[in-house]
C-alpha cells in the first residue's frame, strides 16, 4: 500500500490524475450558453491534453515511469475523449452508434488492462493505441474550432455560416466513421496481441 501510495505522489501521476479531475471542468464549461465559457472549456481541455504529452516525457527523463501510471495515463486519456464524445452526441455534433462503438472498444480494453494487472501481467500500450489517440484527440478539437466559430461572435457571421455548410455536408459524419473504425481495429488488434495474456495462469505468487 506504501509503495502505491508512492508510485501515485510522482509528478507524473499527479498529472494524470489531474487530467482526469478536468474531466467535468470542460464538460460543464463547454454545456455552458455563454460562447466564452465554452472558449475557456476548450482551454481547459487543451491544458489537459498537454499534461499528457509532459507526463510521459517527464517519467521516461527522470526514470520514474511506474506501473501505475501505464495504466492510469491511458485511463485518462480515454475518459477525457469519452466525455467529450457524448458530449458531442450531446449537441448534435457526433451520431451516437459510432461514439458508442468508441466507448465499447475503451471499457473492454481497460477491463482487459485491469484483468491482465489482476495476473500480474501488465500490458504495454502498443504504438497503434497511441496513434488511434492523437487522432481523437485532433478530431475532438476540430469540432471544438466548429463549435468557436458557430458561436463565439468576434470569428463572425460569415464564419458561422460555412461551419453549417460544412456540417450540413456529413463531412464530418465521414471523419468520425474513419476515427471509429480505426479505434475498433486497434481494440481488436490489442485483443488478438495479447490473448495469451488473457489466458494464461496467473504468475507463481498470484
Amino acid at each position: 500500500m506504501k509503495e502505491e501510495y508512492q508510485e501515485f505522489l510522482t509528478i507524473p501521476n499527479q498529472l494524470t490524475a489531474l487530467r482526469i479531475v478536468l474531466v467535468p471542468v470542460f464538460v460543464a464549461l463547454l454545456l455552458q450558453a455563454d460562447p466564452y465559457l465554452k472558449l475557456f472549456g476548450v482551454i481547459v481541455f487543451a491544458v489537459a491534453s498537454l499534461t499528457d504529452i509532459y507526463d510521459g516525457y517527464h517519467a521516461r527523463k527522470y526514470g520514474v515511469e511506474t506501473r501505475l501510471g501505464a495504466f492510469l495515463d491511458p485511463l485518462a486519456d480515454k475518459l477525457l475523449i469519452t466525455a467529450a464524445f457524448l458530449l458531442y452526441v450531446w449537441m448534435g455534433y457526433l451520431v451516437l452508434w459510432m461514439v458508442i462503438l468508441v466507448v465499447v472498444r475503451d471499457v473492454v480494453v481497460t477491463a482487459l488492462r485491469i484483468y491482465a494487472e489482476y495476473k500480474n501481467r501488465p500490458v504495454v500500450t502498443s504504438v497503434e493505441a497511441k496513434y488511434k489517440t492523437l487522432v481523437q484527440n485532433l478530431l475532438v478539437y476540430l469540432i471544438m474550432a466548429l463549435i468557436l466559430m458557430r458561436e463565439v461572435s468576434f470569428f463572425g457571421k460569415e464564419l458561422a455560416v460555412t461551419v453549417n455548410r460544412f456540417l450540413a455536408s456529413g463531412y464530418l459524419d465521414i471523419i468520425m466513421l474513419v476515427v471509429t473504425l480505426f479505434t475498433v481495429y486497434t481494440g481488436i488488434s490489442y485483443l488478438v496481441s495479447n490473448w495469451n495474456t488473457y489466458f494464461q495462469k496467473p504468475l507463481q505468487g498470484q
